[in-house]
């Protein structure tokens, strides 16, 4: 993974900064294979921008847990794990026990120990309250728009003070901003927006990257205890 300063790969829309941002990212072997391999599938996948942030926020937190909703083929599992501590576990959730198994052949060619990753196949709604409060560093919200509300509550009781939290599909599709959308998804992706900024102890900021990142800080123990009092 390095930095692609001609920006010829991965461009969507030519001249634009965002374009420049998506394309400014090239992915290893590793990478492009996993994302082979989620086509093969029909995986949904991050863009290499959207996995280079993600892997700047792991190595940014330290982090030594982390939380994916939505597996895949493995290629946002690779991106967190290459910025997160080199003793970090990844727990990462997925209804389809085929994306795991992608996920798993993606994981052994980057040469990630087993002992990295735990690979819980089920609905993230049902995983989720199952996991250990306040016990993440970062949290990836990658499953359905029409969900977000839903796993960003779940988020705010997992992260840890000095975590993050991102979304993706934060914008629905771009609809977000127009109030003439009042479509399910549109509605629950404003929700879950609306969840975030309501909330003391976060610092949010938006990431025009890929279907749109929303992610938040977690404030340090002494802000959240003052924050609460």
């Amino acid at each position: 993974m390095f930095l692609n300063v001609t920006g010829t790969e991965h461009a969507p829309d030519p001249g634009s900064l965002t374009a420049y941002a998506e394309s400014a990212i090239a992915e290893d072997d590793t990478l492009r294979d996993a994302r082979a391999r989620a086509a093969e599938l029909g995986a949904p996948t991050i863009t290499p921008a959207v996995g280079a942030t993600l892997c700047m926020l792991a190595r940014l937190t330290d982090a030594h847990s982390a939380v994916e909703v939505g597996t895949g083929a493995g290629v946002g599992g690779l991106w967190i794990l290459g910025g997160m501590s080199s003793e970090g576990i990844l727990t990462t959730i997925d209804d389809e026990s085929e994306h795991h198994a992608a996920a798993r052949a993606g994981f052994s060619a980057a040469g990630i120990s087993p002992s990295r990753t735990r690979l819980i196949t089920g609905r993230a709604a049902d995983v989720l309250p199952r996991l250990a409060d306040a016990s993440y560093d970062l949290i990836f919200i990658n499953g359905e728009v029409i969900d977000q509300p839903r796993y960003v509550r779940e988020a705010l009781r997992l992260v840890r003070p000095r975590g993050v939290i991102v979304v993706h599909d934060a914008a629905a599709g771009g609809k977000i901003a127009d109030p003439d959308f009042t479509d399910p998804e549109t509605t629950a992706a404003r929700e879950a927006a609306t969840i975030i900024a309501e909330d003391e102890t976060l610092l949010p900021v938006v990431i025009p990257l890929g279907e749109g990142l929303l992610a938040a800080a977690k404030a340090p123990v002494s802000e959240t205890d003052s924050s609460t009092s």
